[in-house]
């Protein structure tokens, strides 16, 4: 079953199709899906990655309580 992101994205690349098909060859993937595919996923993982890493920050960062105005107390 073929991903239809994919498919699109290799439909619109028009002039440009020539220049992917020789990029995803040098890159030793055997058609413009596979590099395509490649691409997709590997920006997913970046993605959950920074998500990872906002997470680990926010739990980090816990607010300190309220500075009094006082200094008696």
């Amino acid at each position: 079953m073929q991903n239809q992101e994919i498919v699109k994205i290799i439909e619109n690349l028009g002039g440009r199709r020539a220049y992917k098909e020789k990029r995803a060859s040098k890159l030793g993937f055997t058609c413009l899906y596979d590099y395509f595919e490649y691409k997709i996923s590997k920006k997913q993982k970046a993605i959950e990655e920074e998500q990872k890493e906002l997470k680990a920050a926010k739990a980090e960062y816990q607010p300190k309580a309220a500075k009094k105005s006082c200094s008696c107390c």
